[in-house]
């Protein structure tokens, strides 16, 4: 499973069948995409712990699903719903594209994102991806609306170095 062929093997064998199963307990398709797109992340970097001695991948696939479901009922429940689409998500949308390779698009931007500092990360994803005003998460946070452009302006400076040093962005 920890190869890349491993992961595109399982992703289609299993992917839309976890998709079901997520948009069923969550009855948000958005948020089953992303649930799945965690499920072969977690999968993928817990690779080595799956015993097929002990069960069958899908079985395993289906117990790493149940825990992001979980995860993600309780993100929900602390954070409202966006009621717009994000601008990146609808860039990956493109009909005649495998879903193996926005899968992977995904995934890499996740990576990319881990690797911001907390205070960087956080502006971004709040106010690029989720659609929030710098002064809404300043005022969350009870910082400066000039401190949050500042996080969110050196977040998506350093997510494109990220993104660009790892072949991302066109020269």
């Amino acid at each position: 499973m920890g190869s890349e062929t491993g992961v595109r093997a399982a992703y289609h064998e299993y992917g839309g069948e976890l998709l079901g199963f997520a948009r069923n307990a969550l009855g948000d398709t958005q948020l089953a995409e992303e649930v799945v797109q965690e499920v072969f992340l977690r999968a993928w970097r817990a690779s080595d712990s799956f015993e097929s001695g002990r069960g069958s991948l899908r079985t395993w696939l289906y117990a790493i699903a149940r825990n992001v479901i979980v995860d993600a009922r309780r993100h929900r429940a602390v954070r409202p719903t966006v009621a717009h689409r994000d601008e990146t998500e609808e860039m990956h949308r493109d009909p005649g594209a495998d879903p193996y390779d926005r899968l992977l698009a995904r995934i890499e931007l996740r990576e990319a994102l881990d690797r911001l500092c907390p205070q960087h990360r956080e502006a971004v994803i709040e106010v690029y991806f989720l659609g929030r005003t710098c002064a809404d998460l300043a005022a969350e946070l009870g910082i400066p609306a000039s401190s949050a452009r500042s996080r969110l302006y050196h977040g998506i400076r350093a997510l494109r170095d990220i993104l660009d040093e790892n072949g991302w962005l066109a020269p």
